[in-house]
């Protein structure tokens, strides 16, 4: 399996590809991760054989990650196994079992919440994260640790800003600096998401601390099809980041 934990940093995953050709585009681009979606209410929702194509496009050469919200695990398996995706992202409300079993190659999504950080929460209060099921992973940057869990921690995390019932690929910023704090403390990498586009790309990654960033809607030119010119912009200004 491609080892996302290899790649040279920034990490950069292009999220919501429906399209081989944008793939492997992203790829020689300087792309270090691949996304795929199969939440049936995503406009950038791909079928089995789609994803197929996907995957052959740059196998062997980054990770492909299926994103998943809420989804039954078995169908989970069924899918990687149809597919040959690397990594599983869980962007929903996923209990920590689900989690868990799916480590080492999980990506665990969780939204912060500013409104929470704004009436006395912090970065470091797990009532300012959405997603509950980041629990077992919060010892890593609560001021009071729990006792260590028993359950495995994911690959890396991905934050992003809350957007209601709508999850990821809405385009919408938020104060990246809020996620500083949780990227500091928390013993996984961390992916920023949530409104980054060419222009801002490094600001996100610099302002967050993040380990790299995952894009959508920044490098499209509709839902699902990615723009070579905003993804190149992109990734110029981020390589100029990395020095």
């Amino acid at each position: 399996m491609t080892d996302l934990l290899a790649a040279p940093r920034p990490w950069i995953k292009i999220c919501g590809v429906t399209r081989a050709g944008d793939a492997a585009l992203a790829v020689e681009l300087g792309a270090t991760a691949i996304g795929v979606n199969f939440w049936p209410r995503s406009p950038r929702c791909v079928d089995l054989d789609r994803a197929r194509e996907i995957v052959a496009a740059v196998a062997g050469r980054v990770p492909v990650v299926g994103v998943f919200v809420d989804e039954d695990p078995a169908r989970i398996d069924a899918i990687a196994a149809a597919t040959g995706i690397d990594l599983i992202q869980l962007h929903g409300d996923e209990p920590v079992e689900i989690v868990a079993r799916f480590a080492p190659r999980t990506i665990r999504a969780a939204r912060l919440d500013p409104a929470a950080l704004e009436h006395g929460g912090s970065a470091n209060d797990e009532h300012a994260l959405h997603a509950r099921s980041l629990y077992p992973c919060l010892e890593a940057f609560l001021p009071e640790p729990p006792r260590r869990s028993p359950f495995a921690l994911p690959l890396a995390f991905l934050l992003d800003g809350p957007t209601g019932a709508r999850r990821g690929g809405t385009g919408e910023g938020w104060d990246w600096s809020l996620a500083r704090p949780v990227v500091a403390r928390c013993r996984a990498p961390v992916l920023i998401a949530g409104g980054i586009r060419p222009g801002n790309a490094r600001r996100a990654l610099e302002t967050s601390g993040a380990a790299g960033v995952d894009v959508a809607s920044g490098v499209e030119s509709s839902p699902g099809v990615k723009d070579a010119e905003k993804m190149r912009g992109m990734m110029e200004e981020l390589r100029r980041a990395a020095t």
